[in-house]
């Protein structure tokens, strides 16, 4: 069967639509402007906004053509564009002068309940993921002689918070610095108008645009220059909770002696991974794909884990030169991420549109841009209580602030799935208040009001199931292997 096109009359129309649409945006974009009174804000502001209307009328372009690639465009990538950690051995530690570190810090923990910035939520022995990071890179810097700074790039929801935070490192050995990325309007879903109708609006009616406004903040705030005034070559950039992150002087050599502007690290994927962005050439050109851009009839076959063997870790080395250059060429067009949300205005709920971009979508546009197919100890984020378990319990030494994995245990981390009792921090703390040792364990699953003793352990797979109005509390000492634990806490051979 041809697939079908869309007739001249609807492109026309369409196009009209489209040109309509960024009319009324450009003209409420200017009264926006127009409401701000202080001159240098303003001048930031404006510059925001065109950055904003830029990728507005990028959206409405984009949706008049359809957003998903041709699948039948797509290829493995080349042994060239993926390579193999293992193949790195130069492991110098001279290339760590031309280094900067860069956490992604513009998000809130509310997902786990948490008020604040997510990186301040306490991860292991008091410390928090900022405290982890920052003892990592302070080591590296008394261990080697060197001075990696380590920069935040903030939202608007946590930078007041984080400059609070930061002074209590002033006298270690780090220097950090902080920026923020941009504010932009969220929008209407139905008149495709921004929220806000002046500067001073609600914070609700605003929204980070994602990270890969990184590029654009990082030139426009000034930081980028001072790195490069510094000597810095390279960015190595992650998100804040992952705890696999850490400088790796094998990839930063590697880039260096390949001449790569960047280098995205991705791992083996896994049934857990599914959803994760992955590497493919396209139309002879490396970029990646996320589930987003896949047309709905091949959804599946891109979740399968062996078609797609590995998926995108978002630890990136990017070039800094490089940076500066695409941004004053205008050249980073990234794929947009429509991501609907729902705002209370008045007494009534509206849909409502964030226009976001990703960071690694930007690897198109970097020369000899490739992959390095990383161990999975480099992805260890923490996105839920489940994964707060797994980086708490004995599974793991902290060294300098790095987590290793125990010696001890064989193969990779076990499948940890808490249901919806431990969804928020204080509950996962009030039910687990000692954490259980899972050094043998392969798969929990928990689920009802279920409480942990002291001194409990687990091994192979244990699923605990509490029926609706009930209570199982796992006594102090308990050791379950292989079982499943019902409401009348009978244990039966799993």
């Amino acid at each position: 069967m041809s697939k079908h096109t869309k007739s001249q009359s609807t492109y026309a129309f369409e196009n009209t639509s489209t040109n309509v649409a960024a009319s009324q945006m450009r003209n409420a974009l200017n009264k926006l402007c127009d409401s701000v009174d202080d001159s240098a804000v303003k001048n930031k502001f404006e510059n925001e906004m065109d950055s904003f209307f830029s990728l507005f009328r990028r959206y409405v372009s984009d949706k008049a053509a359809g957003g998903t690639l041709n699948w039948d465009s797509i290829r493995s990538p080349t042994p060239d564009e993926v390579v193999s950690y293992k193949s790195l051995v130069n492991n110098d530690t001279a290339n760590l002068s031309k280094l900067a570190v860069l956490k992604l810090n513009g998000g809130l923990g509310t997902s786990m309940g948490c008020v604040g910035p997510k990186s301040v939520i306490e991860v292991r022995d008091g410390q928090s993921f900022l405290d982890l990071s920052v003892r990592q890179i302070e080591h590296l810097n008394r261990t080697y002689d060197t001075d990696v700074p380590l920069l935040l790039m903030n939202s608007f929801n946590t930078n007041d918070d984080t400059q609070l935070i930061v002074r209590k490192y002033q006298g270690h050995r780090i220097r950090i610095r902080t920026f923020n990325q941009s504010r932009y309007p969220r929008i209407f879903k139905d008149s495709l108008l921004p929220v806000p109708q002046s500067y001073e609006d609600k914070l609700d009616a605003w929204y980070p645009p994602g990270h890969g406004d990184l590029f654009e903040s990082l030139v426009s705030s000034g930081e980028l220059d001072y790195l490069l005034e510094q000597g810095k070559e390279i960015l190595f950039v992650s998100n804040g909770d992952n705890l696999g992150a850490t400088v790796d002087n094998h990839i930063l050599n590697h880039m260096i002696e390949t001449g790569a502007e960047y280098i995205m690290e991705l791992t083996d994927k896994t049934r857990a991974d599914v959803k994760g962005g992955t590497l493919i050439n396209y139309d002879g050109q490396i970029r990646l794909l996320e589930i987003a851009q896949v047309p709905k009839d091949h959804v599946e076959e891109f979740k399968s884990i062996k078609k797609f063997t590995n998926f995108n870790t978002n630890n990136l080395w990017i070039n800094l030169k490089a940076i500066k250059k695409l941004v004053e060429q205008n050249a980073l067009e990234m794929e947009i991420i429509p991501n609907s949300k729902s705002i209370s205005v008045g007494n009534s709920e509206m849909s409502v549109l964030q226009l976001e971009t990703a960071v690694g979508a930007a690897i198109r546009h970097f020369k000899n841009a490739h992959g390095v197919v990383v161990p999975r100890s480099r992805f260890l984020p923490v996105k839920t209580c489940s994964d707060l378990l797994l980086v708490k319990s004995d599974l793991f030494q902290l060294q300098h602030g790095a987590l290793v994995l125990d010696s001890a245990r064989f193969g990779g981390a076990p499948l940890i799935k808490l249901g919806s009792h431990f969804k928020k921090v204080s509950n996962f703390q009030q039910r687990i208040p000692h954490m259980p040792k899972i050094l043998e364990l392969d798969h929990l699953t928990v689920t009802g009001n279920v409480f942990f003793g002291k001194g409990v352990q687990f091994k192979g797979t244990v699923i605990i199931v509490c029926s609706e109005g009930q209570r199982i509390d796992i006594p102090n000492g308990s050791i379950l292997e292989n079982v499943v634990v019902t409401g009348n806490l009978t244990i039966l051979e799993h």
